[in-house]
């Protein structure tokens, strides 16, 4: 049926305030991977064992496909069931910086890996069996339109807070060891954007919930942690083998629970894990800090435009009132 008229969007009127401190937190956080300087990490790069510069390629490689599925899939079906023009716009924004994240691992690749390097990475990121298993089992998710919506924001929360940072770990590891600073730097701002993606997402799915009835709600939650067992399953598959080679897997695996634990708090639901953040390894957690280092090359360029040190929005900050709290 043809549309009679179409309404503008308008911003002095916004329904949920979340929606619009969400946008001003996006808009201030703004980066591009084209202004950082990954050729400066080159020294570092040489110095690495080809064990740990397949570890670091091959990660980036998992992330790239993942930040697909989101920029493609996955921002599509959330699309599907907005409230407001506002969060549509909103996951707009999300979107877009979802396709800036998956291109940025290629500045990365084109800075430090050869053409052939990133063949064979860019091959067994589409072949690679576990990395294959949760992209294609979330993006079919996504994809099917008798999927409840609410599933679909689990899918999207438990990818941004929890199945990246099998991945982050790496960077965030030699951040901590002041190697690969550049690098680690884009990752950075890619957690920060990730921060805000994962709470802003899993405050809407809590608005939904409340309009679940009780038992709809337990059935919902029944859900979301049988779903939680199947995507750490095959998330251990995926960091064996990833980190067996360089002995990191024991360390990934407690940051990936702490992780998992997170995306659940961003559901509005208890942990699962025992993992708290005094387990992670601490050279870890220390890079984890969404700031930014703010590097002077950003007021270099000449429109004068600089990177602010900003700070991803906290959980607190997306509490969804109960319909019975006074």
């Amino acid at each position: 049926m043809a549309l009679k008229k179409y309404k503008a969007i308008n911003w002095n009127e916004v329904s949920d305030m979340i929606d619009k401190a969400t946008w001003e937190k996006l808009t201030e956080q703004f980066w591009l991977d084209t202004r950082i300087p990954v050729s400066n990490d080159m020294d570092d790069w040489r110095k690495l064992d080809d064990d740990h510069r397949w570890v670091v390629s091959h990660v980036f490689g998992g992330l790239t496909l993942l930040d697909t599925v989101q920029s493609e899939a996955g921002l599509t079906a959330l699309k599907e069931d907005v409230k407001t023009p506002h969060e549509t716009a909103v996951l707009n924004n999300i979107q877009f910086m979802e396709s800036v994240h998956a291109k940025s691992y290629s500045t990365i690749f084109s800075t430090l890996n050869s053409a052939e390097e990133i063949h064979e990475i860019f091959h067994w990121s589409d072949s690679e069996e576990f990395l294959q298993n949760k992209a294609v089992r979330i993006a079919n998710l996504y994809l099917d339109d008798s999927v409840n919506p609410l599933k679909k924001k689990i899918a999207n929360v438990f990818l941004e807070t929890f199945l990246f940072y099998s991945g982050f770990y790496t960077p965030l590891y030699y951040l901590g060891h002041n190697q690969l600073n550049n690098v680690a730097e884009i990752i950075k701002l890619i957690l920060r954007d990730e921060s805000v993606h994962g709470t802003y997402i899993g405050y809407k799915f809590q608005v939904g919930m409340h309009d679940l009835t009780e038992k709809q709600q337990q059935d919902m939650k029944d859900w979301m942690y049988d779903f939680l067992y199947e995507l750490y399953d095959n998330e251990e598959k995926y960091t064996h083998t990833l980190y067996d080679t360089v002995g990191w897997t024991d360390d990934v695996l407690t940051f990936i629970r702490y992780n998992a634990n997170k995306a659940l708090m961003n559901l509005g639901q208890e942990p699962l894990f025992p993992d708290t953040s005094s387990d992670v390894n601490p050279v870890v957690m220390n890079g984890i800090s969404t700031t930014t280092s703010n590097h002077d090359f950003f007021s270099q360029v000449g429109n004068g435009y600089r990177l602010g040190a900003v700070e991803a929005m906290h959980d607190n900050d997306y509490h969804v009132k109960d319909p019975n709290e006074k």
